[in-house]
């Protein structure tokens, strides 16, 4: 899989040709050679990988798993400051909870959210339980709220409903 860092070296590398081929362009619009405009063209299309390999370097960011994590489904997104997860109504212990918590905090970081007044990102976790048939009740199981000025997540703050979480085990 490719890494920021091998999309770097591969600009690099696309840059130092880029240069070369501007410089054989240089010398090839001086000398009047007869394939000059091939050579601007090419040019020109080196530049722009150059700067798309650039681009991917800066965007691509690794994704952290963190064990004890369920799966999840975001069914809410306001694109901002907040998100809600659902997951699957059977046993989920507090370290699972917890952990998909930190999961989705980190999933859903991204550099264009924009966080509440203090900067930061509400991630609300909840699970349907159905207490009678064709009865559904909506269970909220806890909160993550990270500030969205730092990627590593270091100001993760993880809260759980333990009566709800109780709730759904028995």
């Amino acid at each position: 899989m490719f890494s920021p860092q091998s999309f770097l070296e591969y600009a690099k590398y696309s840059g130092i040709a880029t240069v070369a081929l501007a410089i054989l362009t240089v010398v090839a619009l001086i000398l009047a050679w007869g394939f000059k405009f091939r050579l601007v063209g090419i040019t020109g299309f080196m530049m722009v990988m150059t700067v798309g390999l650039f681009g991917l370097s800066l965007g691509l960011s690794p994704r952290s798993a963190f064990p004890g994590a369920v799966r999840y489904a975001v069914i809410y997104d306001n694109s901002t400051n907040q998100a809600v997860i659902a997951v699957p109504n059977r046993q989920i212990t507090t370290a699972a909870a917890e952990a998909t918590l930190k999961q989705a905090a980190s999933d859903l970081y991204s550099f264009g959210r924009v966080g509440d007044a203090d900067g930061n990102m509400h991630i609300r976790m909840r699970s349907i339980l159905h207490p009678q048939p064709g009865v559904s009740e909506p269970i909220y199981l806890g909160e993550a709220k990270r500030n969205l000025t730092s990627r590593d997540g270091a100001q993760l703050e993880v809260v759980l409903n333990e009566k709800n979480l109780a709730k759904l085990a028995g």
